[in-house]
């Protein structure tokens, strides 16, 4: 139990952010995920024989590893490095107003090291990752890999990545829809903060009109939720350069109903085209996230 204590802390980004390197950041929260997969439902899905599938008719018996067999008493087959069960597409949104923070870290910060930890876990299991960052246009396109090899380079892609522009969401989405020809998973890491939330809506549609599978992992800092700042201020936008006065006790309640309509849309839409959501503000574990992916990946059979 102390173990797995000590590696589920790596579950917590405030934890995470003061590790030095992606490599590490990644390995250990997987390691943390891992060791609490004991009290899971997915405990022993595609992370445990993460060098065999299941046996399938057509399978050619001779790659049937007995010792397997003889352990668990069903049938699986050896994976070769050159296969893969699933191949996904991580969507990183990376403009300006992913790096607002109001504590230890931002949300491009979360993300990027989600991102990091779901290409370690997907590439433990031979499972092909890529990469895609963007803000107004498409900033860098890594095709999927399975080898462990290129897991080198999409940390390293992450570890000298910040936000930079502003962003166009919807149009960029389409551009990627449009650019991956080959039915996958596509998991997006966003703010969603799109001047046209019916065009940004669009956007998502297109990856399912192109029958990929999506998870829209919505990346929000606590304060962008709650808006419970005590005092005065002046905010700006972090991709205008816009700002403005306020006093947040006296607009917090319609803020408030303002983020949870749009937040309620969001959700009401995705459900409406069977793309998994999930609401990831920065403070929540790492593992929520995790979870959901192996979630999906279970129901459409990797």
């Amino acid at each position: 139990m102390a173990d797995q204590n000590i590696y589920r802390k790596y579950l917590n980004p405030s934890v995470v952010s003061r590790l030095a390197g992606m490599e590490l950041r990644a390995r250990l929260v997987v390691e943390g995920f891992m060791a609490g997969l004991h009290k899971s439902p997915y405990h022993g899905f595609s992370v445990e024989f993460a060098e065999h599938r299941q046996y399938m008719p057509g399978d050619d018996i001779k790659h049937v590893d007995w010792k397997v067999y003889g352990k668990t008493d069903r049938f699986y087959v050896k994976q070769f490095e050159e296969e893969t069960n699933l191949k996904a597409f991580l969507l990183l949104d990376r403009s300006a107003s992913m790096g607002y923070g109001s504590g230890e870290v931002s949300k491009y910060q979360y993300a990027s090291y989600l991102t990091a930890a779901l290409s370690y876990l997907m590439i433990r299991q031979r499972d092909a990752v890529g990469l895609v960052s963007f803000d107004e246009s498409i900033h860098r396109l890594l095709p999927p890999r399975s080898v462990r090899t290129y897991l080198t380079r999409i940390l390293q892609e992450l570890e000298h990545t910040q936000p930079a522009k502003s962003t166009n969401i919807a149009a960029t989405l389409h551009n990627i829809a449009e650019r991956i020809k080959r039915r996958g998973l596509i998991i997006l890491f966003s703010d969603l903060f799109d001047e046209n939330p019916d065009e940004l809506l669009q956007g998502l549609k297109h990856f399912r009109h192109r029958n990929h599978e999506v998870i829209v992992f919505h990346t929000l800092d606590p304060l962008e939720i709650s808006f419970a700042f005590k005092n005065d201020a002046i905010f700006e936008d972090m991709e205008t350069g816009a700002k403005i006065s306020t006093q947040p006790a006296h607009i917090g309640g319609a803020y408030r109903k303002m983020m949870q309509d749009y937040l309620d849309r969001i959700k009401k839409s995705c459900r409406e085209n069977n793309i998994d959501y999930e609401l990831l503000p920065t403070d929540a574990p790492f593992d929520l996230a995790l979870t959901k992916f192996l979630q999906k990946r279970k129901r459409i059979g990797g």
